[in-house]
């Protein structure tokens, strides 16, 4: 019976990850829970809020973007180091990320998306998914329950 309220407590988790994402001016897209599953994953130790050290797991922020139809990599200059990424959360907080942040070639420290903390789902007040700056010392953009991603320049 304990398995079965874990599964399900998992599924409603999922059924609620719709993540939108907006890349300038293009139309929003949904991403899921299935379409996350898909992506690369890492796993990183990390301090949480209150000190206690975890495990998280999730994917890369620029995974995400990719999947979404950003360019990182040799196009990441000139005018598209104008751009930055806004991270809202489902009760409107927000955080912002430059994208040389995000790229694995211009940092070795990922900006994880994750859905998992020491190996299980996101308690109900974190996730179901969140942003994790491992090393940050405060976490101001540990962003809880993440509802939109969007990419805007600089005007």
């Amino acid at each position: 019976m304990r398995l079965l309220f874990i599964l399900l407590a998992f599924s409603l988790q999922s059924l609620a990850a719709d993540l939108i994402v907006q890349i300038g001016t293009d139309k929003p897209i949904t991403v899921k829970m299935a379409d996350l599953e898909l992506l690369p994953h890492q796993t990183v130790k990390a301090a949480d809020h209150g000190g206690k050290e975890a495990r998280w797991t999730g994917v890369p922020l620029y995974q995400v973007l990719q999947h979404a139809g950003m360019s990182f990599g040799d196009s990441l200059r000139g005018p598209a180091l104008a751009q930055y990424v806004v991270i809202t959360a489902t009760d409107g907080y927000k955080a912002v990320f430059a994208l040389p942040e995000l790229d694995p070639r211009s940092t070795d420290d990922p900006v994880l998306f994750c859905e998992t903390m020491n190996d299980a789902p996101l308690p109900a007040d974190l996730g179901p998914l969140r942003m994790v700056v491992p090393k940050e010392k405060r976490h101001f953009r540990w962003v809880r329950n993440v509802a939109k991603i969007e990419l805007r320049k600089v005007e």
